[in-house]
């Protein structure tokens, strides 16, 4: 399982369930291209592990949201390494409320970042992977996109796009060699689920009875990236401790 001499690209690589995944893919080798939204200070603490690998790693400040600005992060990104790889799109942000009170513009801003960004992020990727005849596509979706879940209608709505998406990418690319899924994290320890953390309802609703890792989140990234999923396109998995079973 080695990924030596590969380039990925992981958007909201600065921390949490990205951080894990820019250190689980150095791991097994590949070079990393972190774009993070603007905190410069975890993405730089996040290059700081990464050098504790023989791999070449850089930061990117760009909001996916913004076409022109994705556009021109990974043009960059391309020619810096020379190849593209694996891309995972991770990022993403929460705007959770009842859609009752959910204002347009924050179901708006939910949908541009963990959808649209994607969107915009493997628009420009798409066309080096089929020019290349390989490639690896992990989205990062959610349990919420596929069983639903109140005061999150605009995240619900991002993630279950994002599984169609994968789903449609998958069976374009799948002649060119490349694969495409889509993981399902439930309830995982990061600063987005902090406020839920310990409480005993949650816990309740999760059959292991704890949260998960990101790390664990970011073995199955690696897996997916690695040759051994060469095989597998269009799946969606979920990681969540038996909680949408």
């Amino acid at each position: 399982m080695t990924l030596t001499g590969k380039t990925a690209i992981v958007t909201g690589g600065s921390r949490g369930i990205g951080r894990a995944v820019c250190i689980a893919l150095a791991e097994m080798g590949a070079n990393i291209a972190l774009i993070y939204a603007g905190n410069a200070e975890k993405a730089e603490e996040t290059l700081r592990l990464l050098a504790a690998y023989p791999v070449q790693a850089k930061s990117y400040c760009c909001n996916v949201a913004d076409f022109d600005a994705a556009k021109a992060t990974v043009s960059e990104i391309h020619k810096t390494f020379g190849s593209i790889d694996i891309c995972v799109n991770n990022a993403g942000i929460t705007k959770d409320k009842l859609m009752l009170s959910m204002k347009p513009e924050e179901f708006a801003a939910v949908i541009d970042i963990n959808l649209t960004g994607a969107f915009n992020i493997l628009k420009q990727v798409y066309p080096v992977m089929a020019k290349q005849r390989s490639g690896k596509i992990i989205n990062v979706s959610s349990v919420a996109g596929l069983m639903g879940n109140a005061g999150q209608v605009n995240y619900a709505a991002s993630k279950a796009g994002l599984i169609g998406m994968t789903k449609s990418i998958a069976k374009e690319l799948a002649p060119r060699g490349i694969c495409c899924n889509a993981i399902a994290p439930g309830f995982i320890a990061t600063d987005m689920t902090e406020a839920f953390q310990n409480q005993p309802e949650v816990m309740n609703a999760i059959p292991m009875k704890r949260m998960g890792k990101p790390e664990e989140v970011a073995a199955l990234v690696a897996f997916l990236a690695s040759p051994m999923a060469d095989y597998i396109t269009g799946e969606v998995i979920r990681i969540d401790g038996g909680m949408a079973m």
